[in-house]
């Protein structure tokens, strides 16, 4: 394959352990398990790593989340409970030590990347997070990953100036919560129009708050909006980058736009996924130094998940060895 960029994954067995319920949930333990698969199968396997995620500290959900959630959060799954405020936000007995460790995926890939920011690291995990808000769950998510490595990022290595940029079919409420007054964080999403599309937030006309004006990029898409329209918003993202010249990029990958995924009204096909790889990495490699950082979020049609994984990671692997060549 010449000028070989390496592709590491963060993940864990005891991802398997968060319980759902079963039954109806999509965001059930299998969808790891493709993800897996396909990487094995793909023309990636050869030069795929892996690594373990470490339990994020305390202190470090703390940079987003309050004390008063974590004591709740804790208590609720020590008691028994199965769900905490809504029943899309199933708990099992683990699920408070599961959570921890998938916040802390976005550590040790932000420690992967500052090693080597030419590493292809994306972060196999689940719960997910960009729903999170600093008081309480969303859509399936209780610690906002994204986001909690984000000020890790920042506070360890000093990297001031982050992207978070979200290609979910969801809007990241709690990501944009995070960074709507801060100066610091940009946050860009992708998303279906909110008129129609949980979490009833994403705005085109939300730019940010106060000190954090002009940080907040809402680009929504109408149900039905394909890969033509995905391409449409390629160049606003770029402008947006040019203006807030970010020193590290996090990207919530979630793969629930797909056609085939009944989660969302959007239509993206697999190959938009590598498109959409190709984006991020040109995107790291003018504004970041190469320094990139991919987080599973959403993706729930278990056919096709893999298979758009992996486009994605074959489109930054390309694009890099293309810029290296």
């Amino acid at each position: 394959m010449g000028n070989v960029i390496s592709v590491t994954v963060i993940t864990d067995p005891a991802f398997q352990q968060h319980d759902t319920g079963g039954g109806e949930h999509p965001e059930i333990p299998q969808r790891l398990e493709v993800i897996a698969k396909a990487l094995e199968k793909s023309s990636l396997q050869p030069l795929i790593s892996y690594a373990r995620p470490r339990a994020v500290e305390r202190s470090q959900l703390l940079a987003f989340h309050s004390e008063d959630w974590l004591f709740r959060f804790e208590e609720a799954v020590l008691s028994g409970r199965t769900y905490i405020d809504h029943p899309d936000n199933q708990v099992g007995y683990d699920s408070f030590e599961i959570a921890t460790l998938s916040a802390g995926t976005g550590l040790v890939g932000v420690d992967l990347v500052e090693k080597n920011p030419q590493e292809v690291v994306f972060g196999s995990t689940r719960p997910p997070g960009h729903h999170a808000e600093p008081n309480m769950p969303f859509g399936f998510c209780f610690f906002n990953n994204c986001v909690i490595a984000a000020r890790y990022w920042q506070r360890q290595y000093g990297r001031e100036r982050i992207c978070i940029l979200d290609f979910d079919a969801h809007h990241g409420n709690g990501i944009q919560t995070a960074f709507e007054e801060d100066p610091h964080g940009a946050y860009v999403s992708l998303h279906e129009h909110p008129s129609f599309s949980y979490p009833g937030t994403g705005w085109p006309e939300e730019h940010g708050l106060k000190e954090g004006r002009g940080t907040i990029l809402n680009l929504p898409l109408l149900p039905g909006a394909g890969d033509t329209q995905v391409r449409e918003t390629f160049a606003r993202i770029v402008t947006f980058l040019e203006s807030f010249q970010p020193e590290a990029l996090i990207v919530g990958a979630g793969f629930d736009a797909h056609a085939e995924d009944d989660m969302s009204g959007l239509a993206f096909s697999t190959e938009m996924y590598t498109e959409l790889g190709t984006l991020v990495a040109d995107l790291a490699r003018r504004f970041t130094e190469g320094r990139l950082l991919s987080i599973l979020e959403g993706g729930y049609h278990i056919e096709t998940l893999g298979d758009c994984t992996v486009a994605y990671l074959e489109g930054i692997v390309r694009a890099r060895q293309q810029a290296a060549s």
